[in-house]
């Protein structure tokens, strides 16, 4: 699973340079980046409260989940096997 940051949007729907934004969430432009460009392995609710309230959004609005294509492929195969199990048995 990837947990995937969508600034970009956000930042050119309010005009915001990545500078501009950093300094308004209190963060530095190169953890922006990070950020960015899907490299953040956490980011702190203090964090995302101020995104938030910089770009008057709600988290949804710039994270989201997309699952690996292992996980989905998976989880498949469980299914079938279960059904499987299940029609004979």
């Amino acid at each position: 699973m990837a947990i995937v940051v969508d600034l970009d949007v956000q930042l050119a729907r309010h005009r915001l340079s990545v500078g501009e934004f950093a300094a308004a969430v209190g963060i530095t432009p190169a953890n922006v980046a990070v950020l960015k460009n899907g490299r953040a392995r956490a980011v702190r609710f203090s964090t995302l409260d101020a995104i938030c309230g910089v770009l008057g959004c709600q988290p949804g609005d710039v994270l989201r989940w997309v699952p690996d294509e292992d996980t989905e492929n998976a989880e498949g195969t469980e299914d079938t096997e279960d059904t499987e199990d299940t029609e004979n048995g």
